[in-house]
């Protein structure tokens, strides 16, 4: 199961449908990444219909729980209050003094983190592509031993995939659906406004390709939807 139906989330869902998952989860609260996941076979939970998300996991899977989740979270830039409250109040600071306090006793949100150990199995994976950059972040590691969780996180080792994921990408018939992946193609000038309608989730934007060279005649194409 995938928590976080942004670009990472949603190439998640599908390269674990083409590898032959039998069940994909993925979960969200933006109706647009929903409808996308679920578009391309994901069986997708509404964050803000479930007050218990875990168990409504653990309903779908038979009581057992996700044989693998991943966080595609993260740090959550745009999401719990009182996160945002502690990195508000460090931007207050001197740049200096901020940069060690973040480092050193940074307070990431981690309700995200949390859910997805809930919901996993005993057993079994969590891998966290979103990223936590505190030094004293709280993390149950009573339960993540009494689970015997499997926890695997880290830079994308891209060299190390290329010659997999090359054939995929470039097959005929396109199984990811790569070739209509990005939701809106716009110039390089429009970067900054791209930037803020991906993080203000405006106009359906999902994933944003911005195209440096084009010809004075051709129109930017502006895709919404998948």
């Amino acid at each position: 199961m995938v928590f976080g139906l942004g670009p990472i989330g949603q190439m998640a869902c599908r390269i674990a449908r083409h590898r032959g998952a039998g069940q994909v989860i993925g979960v969200d609260l933006v109706p647009e990444r929903l409808a996308r996941a679920k578009a391309h076979g994901a069986t997708t939970l509404d964050l803000r219909d479930h007050r218990d998300i875990a168990d409504s996991i653990r309903q779908l899977t038979g009581g057992r729980g996700a044989d693998s989740v991943i966080d595609a979270v993260g740090m959550e830039a745009h999401g719990a209050p009182v996160g945002r409250l502690a990195h508000n109040l460090v931007n207050l600071l001197p740049q200096a003094v901020a940069a060690k306090v973040t480092q050193k006793a940074g307070v990431d949100r981690l309700s995200v983190l949390y859910a997805a150990i809930d919901s996993v199995r005993r057993g079994g994976t969590i891998s966290l592509s979103g990223v936590y950059g505190g030094m004293v972040d709280p993390i149950p590691m009573m339960d993540l031993f009494d689970k015997q969780i499997g926890l695997r996180m880290g830079q994308a080792n891209v060299r190390h995939w290329i010659d997999e994921i090359m054939p995929i990408l470039t097959a005929d018939d396109d199984p990811l659906g790569v070739e209509g992946f990005a939701t809106h193609k716009l110039s390089l000038e429009a970067a900054p406004r791209a930037y803020e309608i991906f993080q203000k989730k405006l106009d359906g934007a999902q994933k944003i390709l911005l195209q440096p060279f084009r010809p004075a005649s051709a129109p930017l194409i502006n895709l919404t939807g998948s």
